[in-house]
Parts: C-alpha cells; sequence; structure tokens
C-alpha cells in the first residue's frame, strides 16, 4: 500500500461584485509537496453568475479562472509565476485579493493521487 502525503487545497469563489460580498464555489486549487503537484480545476455555471449578477462578464469570468490553471501548469501560460515550483505558484494563487475570482480558506488532508483529489475535491465542493 502506497503513503499518503498531505496536500493543501483551497475553493475558487467567484464573487460577480465584490461590494455584495455574494459568492459561489467556481473551481479548486490543490497543491501536494511531496509530488510537487499544483492544480485548478473550473466549473462555471453561468446560471448562478448571472442570477447574482445580470450584467455579469461571463467571457471575463472564464478567463480569470482559466488564468489561475495557467499559472498552475506553469511555463509560458504562467506569466511572471512561469519559473517558480510548484509551492510557490500556489501560494500565489491563494493570496487574499479583491477581485472577482478569489481563494477561499486553505484546508489540508491526505491522498494517494493529489490528480484524483483534484476531481473529487470539484464534485463535491463545486458540482
Amino acid at each position: 500500500m502506497s503513503e499518503r502525503d498531505v496536500f493543501e487545497y483551497a475553493v475558487l469563489r467567484v464573487v460577480p461584485r465584490v461590494e455584495r460580498g455574494e459568492c459561489f464555489n467556481a473551481g479548486v486549487l490543490v497543491y501536494c509537496r511531496a509530488k510537487s503537484f499544483v492544480a485548478a480545476r473550473i466549473h462555471l455555471d453561468e446560471r448562478k453568475l448571472l442570477a447574482l449578477d445580470p450584467a455579469a462578464d461571463v467571457v471575463g469570468v472564464r478567463a480569470a479562472l482559466r488564468a489561475v490553471e495557467g499559472v498552475c501548469h506553469g511555463g509560458d501560460g504562467a506569466g511572471q509565476a512561469a519559473g517558480d515550483d510548484a509551492g510557490r505558484r500556489f501560494r500565489w494563487l491563494i493570496a487574499p485579493r479583491s477581485t472577482v475570482v478569489q481563494p477561499g480558506v486553505v484546508h489540508s488532508g491526505l491522498t494517494r493521487d493529489p490528480e484524483a483529489e483534484v476531481e473529487r475535491l470539484l464534485d463535491v465542493l463545486v458540482r
């Protein structure tokens, strides 16, 4: 039986109108130091977005969520974080910001398979 590794995760929330504070979950961000793994998965419910803000920029919100995935993948899609290791990219992504896409509180757990954990958390916390 393989060892379980510590992982950290945060829910990615969409806050269509920051001044109102209303939000909904639209993705998850997972980091596992032992595996040098960081990944994000998104699931944007456009009906929820437009219910909270009928004038919301759906394309812009989707682009912001995809940018999080790009930073996780590293390389050219990560912008200034391109050369950073997985841990630095995760820490940069969970830093509080006053934007439409915001990370939630960081939680931790144990896993044998961080990739599977991303999908499980997306199903449990977002879909």
